[in-house]
């Protein structure tokens, strides 16, 4: 008879350490391999350092700075404050109107600019379309990563039908200087109602398809239910926003919880994780709520394309910015990837001092070794696409 031989679960008691030329320690039955920054899974030029034991991540270590855009020394050499809007464009570029939104906040609120009402419902009914726009890249995206490609030509055909929106606006589809201090660049063209409606009635059942492509899918819900688990109390701790936040399960979004422009007015609600597949926090919450967002900002512009007022968007945009005596100024918001913020100083004269940017890729990205340890190499491509970064923003 023959013996069944196991080994002892501490086999390897004392394993030798190697230094690598870079620093870092690992074992002997470890190995450090690259992900990036050229590969389709990190979304754009991010450097991941995966430290694995066989096929399991011991550690994870993300290398930015390969993108790196110099924003924040250029906007010390502008002529003027609205100079710096073009280049807010190019940090988070799916999300362009939300990054103009916020530096004009900071502005107008150095200024005292009191913004008409017109304008209002003009950058909400923007920034909303705008959301939804940069949430169909990102399922769009999320669904290539896990293997299905389908569920991206959709999305990608519906924000094409958004992009077209903005062009009739402002004339661009991508980058558009549109959120100027005081006001917006342009009034909504004639026709524009008609079709935001119209937009809002054919985008309502395409959620539920992509739903039912995707997020149901039962292939996609294996691949993403109990991956990338981030609890409650890291994503805080983490600074964390926006889906990543909610998806962990906190109610908290800013359009509601810290107001600003006339959200209060609208009635919605954020979208949480509540962990319906899987565990609270995981790869597929952090889609859903990204999904169900889709659909209360359908539920926002409705509303204030309703109730859009008359006005004159260029009212209150001022002639020359030279604020005095100068000072310290914040401006946020909630933007698809969470908190995004413009911490402006100025020196009196009529550029500004220093210009901060809070990006949330940035943030949220911190906190992609703590839900990556643990995690097989495969599901490390779900865990980077959940966390939706721009690397735009993260080298800013």
């Amino acid at each position: 008879m023959i013996e069944s031989l196991s080994l002892p679960t501490n086999y390897v008691t004392k394993p030798d350490a190697i230094t690598t030329s870079s620093g870092k320690t690992i074992r002997s039955q470890e190995m450090i391999v690259n992900m990036g920054p050229q590969h389709p899974s990190t979304h754009g030029v991010l450097r991941l350092e995966i430290v694995v034991d066989g096929e399991i991540i011991v550690d994870c270590i993300p290398h930015i700075g390969y993108l790196h855009r110099c924003f924040e020394k250029h906007t010390e050499h502008m002529t003027n404050y609205q100079q710096v809007i073009p280049y807010t464009d190019r940090m988070d570029y799916c999300s362009a109107i939300t990054n103009e939104w916020s530096y004009a906040l900071a502005v107008e609120r150095m200024l005292k600019i009191e913004v008409p009402e017109r304008v209002e419902y003009i950058r909400v009914i923007m920034a909303e379309l705008q959301r939804i726009a940069s949430h169909l890249i990102a399922v769009g995206t999320y669904g290539i990563d896990s293997g299905a490609f389908t569920p991206f030509l959709y999305s990608f055909i519906d924000r094409e039908k958004i992009l077209d929106l903005f062009e009739m606006t402002c004339g661009a589809r991508l980058l558009y200087n549109y959120v100027w201090v005081g006001g917006v660049s342009h009034d909504l063209p004639p026709g524009f109602v008609e079709k935001a409606k119209e937009f809002v009635t054919y985008f309502r059942p395409r959620i539920t398809m992509l739903n039912d492509l995707l997020t149901y899918n039962e292939i996609f819900v294996k691949r993403t239910a109990n991956v990338g688990v981030l609890p409650r109390d890291v994503a805080v701790n983490y600074a964390c926003s926006g889906p990543m936040l909610r998806g962990s399960g906190v109610n908290w979004d800013l359009r509601r919880d810290d107001p600003y422009s006339v959200y209060h007015k609208f009635e919605w609600e954020p979208q949480v994780g509540k962990g319906e597949v899987g565990t609270i926090g995981d790869c597929w919450d952090r889609h859903i709520v990204r999904m169900r967002e889709m659909e209360q900002s359908l539920n926002i512009i409705e509303q204030a394309l309703a109730g859009l007022p008359e006005g004159n968007v260029q009212a209150a945009v001022p002639k020359r910015i030279r604020p005095e005596p100068g000072g310290e100024y914040y401006g946020r918001t909630e933007s698809p990837r969470g908190e995004l913020g413009f911490y402006v100083v100025s020196d009196g004269s009529a550029s500004p001092y220093r210009v901060k940017a809070r990006g949330p890729a940035f943030v949220n990205l911190s906190v992609l070794p703590e839900i990556s340890r643990g995690a097989m190499i495969a599901d490390l491509v779900l865990i980077a696409g959940s966390v939706d970064i721009v690397l735009g923003e993260v080298d800013r």
